[in-house]
């Protein structure tokens, strides 16, 4: 079965299977990582920004960023709306404010380093951010954007589901178990999981997909070497 095929066919109402605790040494063909609040901090320019919709339309802002992070804006818009509302208007209207505003998205700390390190590896990022607004708010954070980055317009079903990050092993031409994905958000961890990858939690989020995962606070102590034979990456946390 192909990789999208095994994503559509993905249920994320099954329980995910048990994660054994990763080494502090990882070895793995590519690295794969999210965006928002694994590479870049953008925190103040999304909680602003779903700020206004939620006072727009009457809706609890933190039950939207809840349920928000790591999601794509489509999927909270058709949670949140009521019946009968404009979602293609809500998602256009939302996706062309943001791309407007830049001020207080900075990089987590070591992602640029750790970014720079792997040039030449096989490396991605997976985002539900829109691929124009990803590409904004990686540069504005003063990292490189990747010349193999998935965005919302490339996913079929957007994260829990593993399409993403399922994609992004085969566009590296990589087996996803053999790829080292960092994640920071419950829907983006599952995603991850369930795509067979090796799963680092970037932060603090405790939940029932980070029990037995490896985790780190931020980047600073994470390091990559790159065999110049192989193309093997490794990953010391």
């Amino acid at each position: 079965m192909c990789t999208l095929c095994a994503a559509r066919a993905f249920d994320v109402r099954e329980p995910l299977m048990t994660v054994h605790h990763a080494p502090a040494t990882l070895r793995a063909d590519a690295v794969i990582f999210d965006m928002d609040g694994t590479i870049v901090d953008s925190t103040e320019v999304v909680e602003r920004m779903w700020s206004a919709v939620a006072e727009r339309h009457g809706l609890d802002l933190d039950g939207i960023l809840e349920y928000s992070h790591g999601r794509q804006s489509r999927d909270t818009f058709t949670r949140f709306l009521p019946a009968g509302a404009d979602i293609d208007a809500a998602v256009a209207a939302h996706e062309l404010a943001e791309l407007a505003v830049t001020d207080g998205t900075v990089e987590i700390p070591g992602a640029r380093a750790l970014m720079d390190s792997l040039v030449g590896a096989r490396h991605a990022v997976v985002t539900s951010a829109p691929r124009e607004l990803a590409r904004v708010r990686i540069e504005a954070a003063g990292l490189r954007v990747p010349e193999v980055m998935v965005a919302a317009e490339e996913m079929p079903v957007g994260k829990p589901d593993p399409a993403g990050y399922l994609l992004a092993a085969e566009l590296l031409g990589v087996d996803p178990a053999r790829c080292v994905v960092f994640e920071d958000a419950d829907a983006g961890l599952r995603a991850a999981v369930a795509s067979g990858a090796t799963t680092v939690v970037v932060g603090g989020l405790q939940a029932d997909v980070t029990a037995g995962l490896a985790r780190v606070q931020d980047l600073r102590g994470v390091t990559a070497s790159v065999d110049a034979e192989t193309g093997e990456i490794l990953l010391q946390l």
